[in-house]
């Protein structure tokens, strides 16, 4: 897949197959929407091109507003997209400006001028151009003008895989990491810098690698204990993780700690990507650090029990 991240950079091509979206988490309802892209263009010896933006819109048009939680950083989506066989992503900069445009104008500069469109592939309630005024309607009364086709997903074939990327950010806010696997069409991932905590886990036999985050408005899941894998640039581990506060020694703010499972190597420093398999159990706070030891022991035989 080849990423182009200026509208003057964008190739001539001989038939492009274009759908545009945020994509966020690239989970199984956009994939019908992908597959459709990736079939349509093959039946006409085409090239298949997504169209997708950077940041999220929200954060650009609410910017007081803190809720919104990705499910992917950028580097992310690009990965799922390039694994799911795209031919091209047009990743354009979403900016204020960006957002003015009528759809009229999107259509024309973007479209028609920049990437010489010869068939839209839309999902039934993408909207576009400035105040979402732009939409499956519009753009069919107009294809001949346009000189390309369009074609909708009905809704019912998006509908039929019941899934949107608030279902999953609500599964994983409740810590129902299988769910949103599910929706997702793979375990949710975190990817992180390990950096220095208390290391107090190896103290008791439990040693950790704390986590902070890349990307500030990933979402990381509900506190709790979960049985996960562990990308590591040595290769992929089992773990068990902790999301919490870390009670049993006044822990004063959340931390990300996992422990990898027959691992002994220093990640202080190095990008590691936590992939969630199961919820385990709640964080709890024990009576002193014998009785957090044997519960980690019990935390350990039920992440192995899962992960096989």
């Amino acid at each position: 897949m080849i990423v182009i991240r200026e509208l003057k950079d964008f190739p001539s091509l001989s038939h492009a197959v274009v759908t545009s979206g945020t994509f966020d988490g690239v989970h199984i309802g956009h994939q019908k929407i992908l597959s459709r892209l990736i079939e349509a263009a093959r039946q006409c010896d085409g090239q298949s091109v997504v169209i997708s933006y950077w940041p999220h819109p929200r954060t650009v048009l609410h910017p007081e507003d803190s809720s919104l939680h990705l499910l992917s950083t950028i580097e992310e989506r690009i990965e799922a997209l390039r694994a799911f066989g795209v031919d091209y992503l047009l990743l354009l900069p979403f900016t204020r400006e960006f957002a003015q445009l009528s759809s009229e104008e999107y259509i024309q500069q973007i479209l028609i001028q920049a990437i010489g469109t010869r068939k839209l592939v839309i999902g039934y309630d993408h909207r576009f151009g400035k105040n979402r005024e732009g939409g499956f309607d519009y753009l069919q009364q107009n294809a001949q003008r346009y000189g390309f086709t369009v074609e909708e997903i009905p809704r019912q074939d998006i509908d039929a895989v019941g899934v949107s990327s608030s279902k999953i950010r609500t599964a994983l806010e409740r810590g129902d990491v299988v769910t949103a696997a599910k929706y997702l069409g793979r375990p949710y991932s975190l990817a992180g810098t390990v950096v220095k905590g208390k290391q107090l886990g190896r103290t008791i036999g439990y040693p950790t690698a704390n986590v902070e985050p890349q990307e500030k408005l990933k979402l990381v899941p509900a506190q709790g204990i979960y049985a996960v894998t562990v990308l590591t640039p040595m290769g992929r581990f089992k773990g068990m993780l902790s999301i919490g506060m870390n009670p049993t020694v006044q822990g004063t703010k959340q931390t990300i700690e996992v422990n990898i499972f027959d691992f002994e190597a220093d990640l202080y420093g190095e990008e590691i990507t936590l992939s969630f398999v199961s919820y385990l159990r709640a964080e709890e706070k024990f009576d002193g650090l014998e009785a957090l030891t044997q519960q980690l022991h019990l935390d350990k035989v039920a992440a192995l029990q899962v992960l096989g």
